[in-house]
């Protein structure tokens, strides 16, 4: 009788001991990572991403700071084409500086509130929360969700895969699929430390705009008009080239492309133009950032503009939306990764 209860209470306890360690459902992470979100000061963390929409793979190295309430600096880099972008928000705005071209726009935005951020922490964790549908699963190292997206160009990429690391619950890869589930956008984290310490002018724009062009050289303003024109390989149904001129602009040649159809547009391109005047002085851009993945251009109603590799483009249109537009400028620039 004695064995037989001390086998009892064996079993009892190791019960309990099971149900302690026990796995935490997608409802206990869930909260977990909200709280998480909530009580942090801000985090740095720097990740890679790959961008899979072209021939070849484009990869860039990001590096994220993040003080709360509102204080962002996302740094982007490809380091195969000297291609940088900084995103600032900040006091005075939210600015996207390209050192290359010694230029800094800003935006009145509520960027990044405004849509999922693939490299963001909390955007992340906004998405989790906010998908009642999320697929969760739980391995030896880490919980893996499947949710909803709500980028800017949505339609087009729909779903995404989220690792979190099992220990903290900071992000380890984001997985980004188009409507077949072919992976077009990779991040991979390789570092997140959270309630990180910023000085004062961490988020400052001048001080933001002169370190990064020491660490990226202002392209040589010596550099020949000529470039070859570039066309979009994917094009909205029934839509085709009608008309290629060139013409004179301010800063030099302008190729103009017009495409006629049902949803009709035309694209601009020139050669980039270095600013002159000192980069201290933002130039006050009509509408919102738009994270195309491999640059950050502006969204209109009607325009979608960017920068590229030493190129000016623009997309004007009275019948794009800003996904189609956002088609458009990729089709393009995977030419420039061939």
């Amino acid at each position: 009788m004695h064995k037989k209860f001390i086998g009892l209470f064996a079993c009892a306890f190791l019960l309990l001991l099971l149900a302690a360690c026990g796995e935490k459902s997608q409802q206990d992470v869930t909260d977990a990572l909200d709280a998480k979100i909530e009580d942090m000061k801000g985090y740095k963390a720097e990740a890679e991403m790959k961008l899979n929409t072209g021939k070849d793979a484009q990869v860039y190295d990001v590096e994220i700071w993040h003080s709360k309430p509102t204080y962002y600096r996302v740094n982007l880099k490809n380091t195969k084409k000297d291609q940088s972008q900084m995103i600032l928000r900040n006091d005075e705005g939210v600015f996207v500086l390209t050192p290359a071209l010694n230029k800094s726009f800003r935006f009145q935005s509520d960027w990044p509130q405004n849509s999922s951020q693939a490299y963001l922490y909390e955007s992340l964790v906004q998405d989790i929360v906010q998908d009642e549908s999320a697929e969760f699963k739980s391995t030896d190292k880490h919980y893996v969700f499947k949710t909803k997206t709500n980028y800017q160009n949505s339609t087009m990429l729909p779903k995404q895969e989220i690792k979190l690391n099992k220990k903290d619950l900071t992000p380890v890869s984001v997985k980004i699929m188009d409507t077949d589930n072919k992976v077009l956008i990779e991040v991979d984290f390789s570092k997140v430390q959270v309630d990180s310490k910023f000085d004062k002018g961490a988020f400052d724009t001048k001080r933001n705009m002169t370190g990064a062009k020491i660490d990226v050289p202002t392209m040589a303003t010596e550099k020949s008009d000529e470039f070859g024109v570039l066309y979009p390989e994917i094009l909205p149904k029934g839509v085709k080239l009608a008309e290629e001129k060139k013409v004179e602009g301010e800063n030099g040649e302008r190729i103009v492309l017009k495409y006629e159809g049902e949803k009709s547009f035309t694209l601009v391109q020139e050669k980039a133009k270095v600013a002159e005047t000192a980069a201290s002085t933002a130039t006050l851009t009509a509408g919102e950032p738009f994270d195309l993945g491999f640059t950050v251009g502006a969204l209109t109603d009607k325009t979608l503009s960017w920068s590229y590799d030493g190129i000016d483009f623009m997309i004007a249109s009275e019948n794009l939306t800003s996904e189609e537009m956002s088609k458009v400028a990729n089709s393009v620039q995977t030419q420039l990764g061939k």
